[in-house]
């Protein structure tokens, strides 16, 4: 074989081999552990003393901004025809992520220019319906990722997503120092319930009214506690599940399960995490 024609066929032979980055990119799967993301929310999410709620080291976060966007172009690069092949667990974690992440972006798009969430609306505008997450195709809002993909989902319907999903204030669940992973899912939203119940601002009995005050969020979403999760089709039967958490005794329980415990709502703080 002549010498030119031998060095074409070699050539040839390696480009059998080579795969393109943009080919290694396209096919690489998504990372279900969301490590980057973990690994940002370990270093800079604490809990209090209680383990009921977090402080959200924005400052720091700021700096490793390249770390967050990395991660939420990784979720943006996910689209409807592969989020439809996750597990129902991989989704839910999925989603639960990006409304923590994107709304970690929104916080950081003015920060420390505001005090609360709330500063980034306006008197006929809100935060939570503000087009600007790039997900699946298109761009959507913090509202439509919890209300339509999570809430509006026809196979989940587990109320423990609301102590999941974080709205970057003092009187939201905790923003978890960990990403949601598909294989602790149940395990977290446990978590994340039980150690919400157990935080007092929001959560107790008051013996001497006899009145069990619960957070705002059991208000605004009663309806999902009356689903029939776990066989709960109210408010109370929903708590009552964790009678150990709100620190209920026996008798206290046998009440609320009969409804002679009044019930009222305590104030939300929308002051930042910080």
């Amino acid at each position: 074989m002549p010498l030119k024609k031998y060095a074409l066929f070699l050539i040839a032979c390696l480009m059998m081999f080579i795969v393109l980055p943009e080919a290694q990119s396209a096919a690489a799967p998504f990372d279900h552990q969301h490590s980057v993301f973990s690994a940002l929310l370990k270093k800079h999410v604490r809990w209090n003393a209680a383990g009921t709620a977090t402080s959200v080291n924005y400052a720091a976060i700021k700096t490793a901004r390249v770390e967050l966007d990395a991660y939420t172009q990784s979720l943006s690069a996910v689209g409807s025809a592969e989020l439809a092949k996750f597990s129902k667990a991989q989704r839910g974690a999925f989603l639960i992520n990006a409304y923590n992440a994107f709304t970690v972006q929104l916080i950081l798009s003015k920060y420390p220019d505001l005090a609360s969430i709330k500063d980034l609306g306006g008197v006929f505008s809100s935060p939570w319906k503000k087009a600007f997450v790039p997900l699946l195709g298109r761009t959507i809002s913090l509202d439509e990722i919890e209300h339509t993909l999570i809430r509006g989902a026809a196979d989940f319907d587990d109320p423990r997503i609301h102590f999941a999903v974080n709205c970057a204030s003092i009187g939201c669940p905790a923003l978890r120092p960990e990403a949601f992973t598909a294989d602790k899912l149940d395990a977290q939203l446990l978590d994340q319930t039980q150690r919400f119940l157990r935080d007092r601002s929001r959560n107790y009995f008051d013996a001497t009214q006899n009145t069990l005050y619960l957070s705002m969020i059991f208000k605004w979403y009663g309806s999902d506690f009356e689903r029939g999760f776990l066989g709960a089709n109210s408010v109370p039967a929903f708590v009552s599940s964790y009678a150990g958490s709100l620190g209920l005794s026996k008798a206290q329980l046998a009440q609320l399960k009969t409804d002679q415990i009044e019930l009222e709502y305590t104030e939300y703080d929308w002051l930042l995490n910080k």
